[in-house]
């Protein structure tokens, strides 16, 4: 091809090294982006900084992105790229993302095979066949995987999603793969070797769900310090993908009546219908008489009176008018009502109890100051529909109908564990070494503030079999347990062997892409009627909080049937310029309201996760992006996403 074919589109360079001097460990990494949209500059590029951020999540510190690319739907551009980054950059694997599909337009699979030395079948066997068990959609997709002189070639969906997803399922090999092609032979014998033992099967799959089986070959060796891993086991899912995975395994509790003064905050599990009509019948809305419109202005006898909660009163005859008072039943003949305001007494008996003729200085109009029978609400209506939440109000308007039992969803019962020989009770005394552990009280206080019941578990010390006997207990009394620490890589975070080993539980995720809360967990574990949600959160204070307000509150929500359960989210404008991190962070901050309708965000001071300090009067928080190659800096009256976490 031509030099006036290759057009560099959108190409970033991490860095200028070349194959010299390369250590066995390192492996580059090129990504290279096929999308017409994006190399117009139409759509955002989000598969590709992710597939970087997989890359380089520190499972595998000598893995590098060292250059990445957005080019149109062309074939000839993409072999191009293909075969510069293969033939002078030298680079170990490229993956490339978009254009595998059905479309006109979708050629990477050609041009990828265009340009290759040798088929790698298995590899695009291995991504379909993962792709199939989450979605029957990846029947459609067409990756090319091959060899171009040392160079892996790797086709990936275009979405960030399906990208992810087919990346995850062939990382665990792609170092072993590297070998290989270097003809490293002691390391792809090593690898061989372990295999034949049955010690080195990948721990994961693409849904992230550790078995038991899998879980006893992570922690073969638990137990013993120098033989621990040193690389986390668990592929390092994106936020979105977590909140998902919870959300689909947080399914709505049993239904139960309760009385409805018991019914505060619960969630509606059936739509309700009023017994009767409100008001029963016709009410004055003012104090004054009942009167026949047509009768117009001038003098009546008052014939008798109707006052709130009294029995049908006199009938108002031409010439007559019934004295009434707000509230009170409209008696039968009479159309309007006529404010005391608007008369003036004629005549009362001599001790002045009563009034005999009034004189009505207004004409009336048909229906003046009378509520029909109804006219709020008729019996049979629909008053409140099946997931509502109850306040004060809408237990007001069930009470009003005559509604005094109802059918609502049960609200789950939370078990509370610390985990960590060093934590303190803060009612003891505080030993040398330790800290008084916060966690748990702070937990438990929110799931107070939420009404929501909870079961104090006490603190765990960091051996399996005290682990054990407090997580089966917490089973025995709890739909949910909610722990904190424990999960990082220290040799005493032996939680997730704990629950995947010995209460067989299905860990569906034990590390996420986000700050703080990197190590936050979540398991489900069968029990005789539904499953028990686990999540395992991590033991810094403020990954602890955080991470309970972004995943554990909105699956407790969704338990107790809230058709609504995620946070809410506004926008917050930024009062400083803040430096982003690799991975989204979310700061905490108070939001205030001056002049403008937009809040603005005032951080809590500093956001290190172990400065409790820094959730205190946080009422917020931001969410920010992770930093890219075009946005390090986010600048002082910059808008951004900010989810509530606090009164306002």
């Amino acid at each position: 091809m031509g030099e006036s074919c290759r057009v560099v589109i959108h190409e970033f360079r991490m860095t200028s090294t070349t194959m010299d001097g390369r250590n066995d460990e390192e492996i580059r990494f090129g990504i290279l982006t096929v999308s017409d949209r994006c190399a117009q500059g139409l759509s955002e590029d989000t598969s590709g900084p992710n597939l970087k951020a997989l890359v380089e999540d520190g499972e595998c510190p000598s893995s590098s992105v060292e250059v990445m690319k957005i080019v149109p739907d062309e074939k000839d551009q993409i072999q191009d790229v293909l075969i510069d980054w293969s033939d002078q950059l030298a680079l170990d694997i490229i993956l490339t993302t978009g254009g595998t599909g059905f479309a006109r337009r979708d050629i990477t699979p050609e041009a990828t095979k265009a340009v290759i030395d040798k088929e790698a079948n298995g590899l695009s066997t291995a991504m379909l066949t993962g792709s199939l068990q989450i979605t029957p959609l990846a029947m459609l997709g067409r990756p090319a995987c091959g060899i171009r002189k040392e160079t892996l070639i790797i086709n990936l969906p275009g979405s960030k999603k399906g990208s992810q997803e087919n990346f995850l399922i062939v990382k665990p090999w792609l170092k072993h793969a590297v070998n290989h092609l270097r003809e490293n032979k002691t390391a792809v014998n090593a690898v061989h070797s372990k295999m034949q033992d049955k010690e080195s099967t990948p721990a994961h799959t693409h849904d992230h769900v550790c078995t038991a089986n899998e879980a006893v070959s992570t922690f073969t060796d638990i137990g013993k310090v120098a033989r621990r891993p040193r690389k986390s086991q668990y592929p390092l899912i994106n936020f979105d993908e977590a909140v998902r995975t919870v959300m689909e395994h947080s399914k709505c509790l049993p239904v139960e009546t309760i009385p409805i003064e018991d019914s505060l905050g619960r969630i509606l599990s059936e739509d309700i219908t009023a017994k009767v009509s409100i008001p029963p019948f016709r009410a004055s809305i003012k104090d004054g008489y009942a009167v026949l419109s047509s009768d117009g202005p001038g003098p009546r006898r008052v014939v008798s009176s109707s006052t709130a909660g009294q029995s049908q009163p006199a009938p108002v005859r031409s010439g007559s008018v019934v004295r009434i008072t707000t509230g009170a039943m409209v008696p039968t003949g009479a159309d309007a009502v006529v404010q005391v305001e608007d008369t003036e007494l004629l005549a009362a008996t001599e001790e002045g109890a009563e009034e005999l003729e009034v004189k009505i200085l207004t004409s009336a109009k048909a229906g003046q100051d009378i509520r029909p029978a109804g006219s709020d609400v008729m019996k049979g209506d629909t008053i409140l529909k099946k997931g509502t939440r109850l306040g004060p109000s809408e237990i007001g308007l069930l009470a009003s109908v005559g509604v005094t039992q109802i059918n609502v969803y049960r609200v789950p019962t939370v078990a509370v564990l610390s985990t960590g020989n060093e934590l303190s009770d803060p009612h003891g005394t505080l030993e040398e070494g330790h800290i008084f552990d916060s966690n748990r009280t702070m937990l438990m206080m929110a799931l107070k503030e939420h009404r929501i019941p909870f079961v104090d578990m006490g603190i765990a010390i960091d051996n399996t079999d005290d682990l054990h006997k407090k997580l089966s207990d917490a089973l025995s009394e709890a739909d949910v347990i909610v722990t904190s620490g424990g999960v990082s890589m220290g040799e005493k975070d032996l939680l997730k062997y704990c629950l995947t080993v010995q209460l067989k539980a299905k860990l569906h995720f034990g590390r996420v892409l986000l700050k703080p809360g990197k190590p936050t967990t979540f398991a489900t574990i069968p029990s005789s009627n539904r499953e028990k949600l686990v999540f395992a959160l991590p033991g810094n204070p403020v990954s602890s909080m955080v991470c309970f307000n972004l995943f554990v509150l909105p699956a407790l929500r969704k338990l107790m049937g809230d058709p609504s359960p995620s946070p809410t989210k506004i926008k917050a404008k930024l009062t400083a310029d803040i430096r982003l991190d690799s991975r989204p962070e979310f700061q905490r901050v108070q939001l205030v309201w001056g002049d403008s309708q937009i809040p603005q965000a005032l951080t809590t001071g500093k956001q290190i996760s172990c400065r409790l300090l820094s959730m205190c009067q946080a009422n917020a928080l931001l969410q920010l992006p992770p930093r890219s190659e075009e946005v390090s800096i986010l600048r002082t009256d910059d808008v951004v996403d900010a989810i509530l976490i606090g009164r306002l």
